[in-house]
């Protein structure tokens, strides 16, 4: 009965894990374009479109999280 506990607890551990490996990833990847982009003082058109493309992955990603 433990075996079978165990098995139907492991997809759900695993789902939050790569969910929580996934959201550390997401603002790496999010605070590393800002520092990118502000590291010449000047913020062109590429940048924030680049900006707003992960931040709104990053949202979605969010609206993911399993229960």
């Amino acid at each position: 009965m433990n075996s079978h506990k165990s098995t139907v607890k492991f997809p759900l551990t695993l789902k939050k894990g790569v969910w929580i490996f996934g959201t550390s990833f997401w603002l790496f990847g999010i605070s590393e374009r800002i520092l990118v982009s502000l590291a010449d003082n000047y913020l062109s058109a590429k940048d924030i479109i680049q900006l707003f493309t992960a931040s709104f992955f990053f949202i979605g990603w969010l609206f993911l999280k399993p229960k």
